[in-house]
């Protein structure tokens, strides 16, 4: 009974320390996730690239599969509205938009888009009243995303089926537009 007793007593304590540890170490873990990445990476309203540049990975997301080229753009409607766009066709893009404790909000792919043009303007109820008022030129053909959050993360990707599309990929990617406006 006494071997019981201090085997439990052991393992309590144990338990114990592993929880203080996770604790001590949870702020620094906390502080490095991909908004604190892209925040490194770019300010806002910057598309960064998701993917491996020169065969090392990307620090700011890892990507989620190995066809998709995908690019992050941090926001803040603070600032006024977003508008989010690309020149151009491919063969199929998705985008998502985050709110800044990466919870989606909102999603889309081209298939659902007007024209399958990648146009998009994120707001507040408050600024997409604003907004309907007067609709500029820029958004007539526009898909409004209306959310209460103040921050968030504009992930789109973009599929890649070998290598000999990833030329024209990696020029769609880099002519993506993300503004306040």
């Amino acid at each position: 009974m006494g071997k019981l007793l201090s085997a439990l007593a052991i393992g309590i304590i144990g338990a114990g320390i592993v929880h203080i540890v996770i604790l001590f170490l949870l702020p620094s873990v906390a502080e490095n996730g991909p908004w604190q990445r892209l925040d490194a990476a770019a300010g806002h309203y910057t598309f960064v690239s998701v993917n491996r540049q020169d065969g090392a990975a990307s620090p700011t997301i890892r990507p989620i599969h190995p066809f998709f080229y995908e690019a992050a753009c941090r926001f803040d409607l603070r600032d006024g509205v977003v508008h989010i766009h690309a020149p151009g066709r491919v063969p199929f893009w998705s985008m998502s938009v985050y709110d800044k404790s990466g919870e989606n909000i909102y999603s889309l792919t081209d298939r659902t888009a007007t024209d399958g043009d990648l146009d998009l303007v994120i707001a507040t109820p408050a600024q997409l009243i604003e907004v309907k008022k007067d609709i500029p030129t820029d958004f007539e053909k526009s898909i409004f995303v209306e959310t209460d959050t103040g921050k968030g993360i504009a992930l789109v990707r973009s599929f890649v089926p070998d290598d000999s599309w990833a030329p024209g990929m990696d020029r769609y990617m880099k002519s993506l537009v993300c503004q306040s406006g």
